[in-house]
């Protein structure tokens, strides 16, 4: 489990082709303490580390992950929000998040005003159905509060401090980012519809 609060910013070393998988190789702001097996959010997508030397930690990554999540946009050079896996004891200043990609979305515009920016994402109607303005959702890892919904989309109102320590102070519209919506949302909105597909029903 993670918090959406992004610990800094890592950078993609190497990105390998293997025998039906990836091997991603991404330098992380912090590997004090990291071991084997542990799980860190790259962009919000749950890996493993298989390995670490120095600062460079290293992550197999499969086809469904590929598929599912902006991992595999990434090259050599990328930026990449990370996020050590969350430890009891330690503060949710975020809210929980599972590593688990959802989907992806589009960032269509982006506005900047001051030091403060207004960002549009599209989305798939299949995932607006979760989505609901002051609502939580983590945008490649990082924990957001949703702005106003409207259409096949919804905004994001950032704070410098969320521009200058994740990888959205460099976005630009035609952007995928990954999107995580949060559990209880979902829990709830598919109860209330079998709920009501029910009482149509009777």
């Amino acid at each position: 489990m993670f918090t959406g609060l992004v610990e800094g910013r890592g950078r993609v070393q190497s990105f390998e082709p293997m025998d039906g998988w990836w091997r991603l190789v991404v330098k992380v702001p912090n590997t004090e303490g990291l071991e084997l097996g542990a799980s860190v959010a790259i962009d919000g997508a749950c890996l493993t580390a298989v390995a670490v030397h120095g600062d460079e930690v290293s992550f197999d990554v499969i086809s469904e992950t590929m598929q599912r999540s902006t991992i595999g946009d990434r090259k050599v050079g990328d930026e990449v929000n990370v996020e050590r896996a969350l430890r009891f004891g330690d503060e949710v200043g975020g809210h929980l998040v599972s590593g688990h990609v959802f989907d992806t979305g589009r960032i269509e515009t982006v506005t900047k005003t001051g030091e403060t920016c207004d960002i549009h994402v599209a989305a798939s109607a299949e995932t607006m159905r979760y989505i609901f303005e002051k609502g939580y959702i983590a945008i490649s890892g990082i924990s957001l509060t949703v702005g106003l919904c409207e259409g096949e989309g919804f905004f994001l109102h950032l704070i410098p401090e969320t521009l200058a320590r994740t990888t959205l102070g460099s976005a630009k519209p035609g952007d995928r980012v990954n999107l995580e919506v949060d559990p209880i949302t979902v829990a709830a909105v598919e109860t209330v519809e079998r709920i009501k597909a029910q009482e149509a029903l009777a």
